[in-house]
């Protein structure tokens, strides 16, 4: 039987409020029998652990995202040391750097970035990275934290080759998302020839990012059968080698034994 393993999704999205049984019995019915449900902000943290301890398949990340980075208090560092002990709670996420939109200052990004690896590393778990336009002050972060202590994946890898190089060397996971699969694409597929079996994972990053062919329309878990696919075709492997690899890889990260 196929598994998928949806790396990244944000099923706590209001996008999702009305129709939420029915979009994980589609993912259920394309194979995916994993899901990870990253935070981004206290209230979804929350959420997140919420959904995880209702639904079997999913799992929950807590972490404040760069554009609420603003937000961040010594109550959000309680917080994420509370939740983090949940059960399904199974890494630090999502956190990172975001230079593109600059919702919050760069320079308490770059403290709260720093904040929450800590305490990564203090409750031993995984984290996962948001690096938008802030590929260089990203690494320098992870380096100085010794994040390769704790390890984990950056979502929807937007870097280059050469960048993603660097993030193995480090011991690092790379997740592909729906934009592997658009026409224009030209990074994306270079990456994924390059990154090793046991290190990549798969997401929707729903429900954004929707990928061919149902881009333009909102994203949700089942449609992370689309990124594998396309995997195979760049790799030349078949979907079912793609869909086993990455969702022994996620299992592996998450520290999910079932």
């Amino acid at each position: 039987m196929i598994e998928l393993f949806d790396s990244h999704a944000h099923l706590d999205h209001e996008r999702f409020t009305e129709d939420k049984n029915e979009v994980l019995e589609r993912a259920r019915e394309n194979g995916v029998q994993y899901i990870l449900n990253a935070s981004g902000d206290p209230i979804s943290c929350y959420d997140s652990v919420a959904l995880a301890e209702t639904e079997d398949m999913i799992y929950a990340a807590v972490g404040i995202h760069p554009h609420e980075a603003k937000v961040f208090t010594e109550d959000t560092v309680e917080l994420l040391r509370h939740l983090a002990r949940k059960d399904k709670v199974v890494a630090i996420g999502e956190i990172g750097l975001d230079y593109y939109y600059d919702h919050s200052e760069r320079e308490i990004q770059r403290d709260v970035f720093r904040k929450q690896i800590r305490i990564a590393r203090e409750v031993g778990l995984p984290i996962i990275v948001h690096d938008r336009d802030a590929h260089e002050d990203t690494l320098i972060i992870l380096k100085e934290e010794n994040a390769q202590d704790v390890g984990g994946v950056f979502h929807c890898f937007s870097g280059s080759v050469q960048m993603a190089r660097e993030i193995l060397k480090m011991g690092f996971y790379i997740s592909m998302a729906g934009p592997v699969t658009f026409k224009n694409s030209k990074k994306a597929p270079e990456v994924v020839g390059v990154v090793p079996e046991d290190r990549l994972l798969i997401e929707t990053d729903c429900p954004y990012l929707s990928p061919e062919p149902k881009r333009g329309k909102r994203n949700e878990p089942g449609h992370v059968k689309y990124v594998a696919e396309k995997i195979a075709e760049i790799r030349g492997e078949t979907f079912e080698q793609v869909a086993g690899y990455t969702t022994q890889n996620a299992k592996r990260l998450f520290g999910i034994n079932d």
